[in-house]
């Protein structure tokens, strides 16, 4: 049997005031801990992604027709709702899993030894995002989906991704200044694939709103823009996407950059080829809902591999510390807390 250790008065108020140091004085997690956690986190924002996208496609997105509770008199959908009701609400509940996974996360990161506040901030960034995004989700469903903070919703869950996914990356790294792997031109080449690659997911969101799947089976307003232009214009931005990560991969084996960039960049080059793919099926078979869905997801991948191609081109080496074991730092702790606390 594990024996469970007696908490003082002093350990019960040390860990409702800072309850993160708490656990950070009493565990430090294995380095792969923290990289799984921030995967973790990571995956978890790409799956509301597409979840959001399956609300959507299915017409259910008043299925909830208010916020935050699902009706006027039901915290929860109700039978009456139907499917459309028990999706819009699993999305909401699924909302509930990506604070746990971001949580997690945070714990992980500050728990780490040596303690690296930079990436503690990184989940703490992600989780304000998280709040945020929840309650635009909440104004949108308030508005009668309008296409516009529909569009803010996947753009601000975009900015999630961005968050998680260089955390991930950190994850892997130390906290030393980083040191270039390409020369200069390579790298402004490559924030250009990055600038334009944002405004191909941003012209994505105006294809979405103006676009046959408003996310409801009720008259619901679109985009006022013509849809087959902004279509062919985010086709055309996906061609230039394409060029550049072709153009990329060839300078880079000009340059005899290192395998980290050449390889990130070949990842980049086979999603957006598959993705293509995608597009332009989803396109001549009139968008069918599961393609689409499966675009948005490809859309996420997309966006991650660019920012990946980005972190390649430098690296920053462990800080060479002394790790302080996990013991004397939670009698520190303690000792600490009880001189907070006082006599008892």
């Amino acid at each position: 049997m594990v024996s469970v250790p007696n908490l003082t008065r002093a350990d019960a108020q040390a860990a409702l005031r800072n309850p993160l140091a708490f656990i950070a004085a009493r565990w430090t997690p294995d380095p792969r801990t923290v990289r799984r956690a921030a995967l973790a986190a990571l995956v978890m924002a790409v799956v509301i992604v597409v979840t959001g996208g399956a609300v959507r496609l299915t017409g259910s997105g008043l299925g909830c027709p208010t916020w935050p509770k699902c009706t006027e008199d039901s915290l929860t959908n109700t039978s009456a709702m139907g499917v459309h009701g028990v999706i819009e609400f699993g999305n909401r509940l699924l909302t509930y899993v990506l604070c746990a996974a971001v949580g997690w996360a945070i714990i992980a990161a500050r728990s780490r030894k040596p303690y690296r506040r930079g990436l503690t901030r990184l989940g703490w960034a992600q989780f304000w995002v998280v709040m945020g995004n929840a309650v635009l989700g909440g104004i949108v469903v308030l508005v009668g989906l309008n296409p516009y903070t529909v569009a803010a919703h996947f753009l601000l869950s975009t900015a999630l991704i961005t968050v998680a996914a260089v955390m991930w990356q950190r994850t892997r790294e130390g906290d030393a200044a980083p040191r270039p792997l390409v020369g200069e031109p390579v790298r402004q080449l490559v924030w250009v694939l990055v600038a334009v690659a944002g405004l191909l997911v941003a012209v994505g969101t105006v294809v979405t709103g103006a676009g046959p799947h408003a996310g409801d089976s009720r008259e619901v307003p679109r985009m006022d823009v013509p849809w087959e232009a902004v279509t062919r214009l985010h086709s055309l931005m996906a061609w230039v996407v394409v060029t550049l990560a072709f153009a990329l991969w060839f300078v880079l084996k000009a340059v005899d950059a290192p395998r980290g960039p050449l390889d990130r960049t070949r990842d980049l080059f086979l999603v957006l080829l598959a993705q293509g793919v995608v597009g332009y099926t989803q396109y001549f078979t009139n968008l069918p809902e599961i393609l689409v869905g499966v675009h948005m997801l490809g859309s996420c991948l997309v966006w991650i591999a660019v920012l990946r191609v980005l972190l390649s081109l430098r690296e920053r080496p462990e800080a060479q510390v002394t790790v302080v074991p996990a013991a004397p730092a939670a009698q520190a702790y303690e000792a600490t807390s009880a001189s907070i606390a006082g006599p008892r």
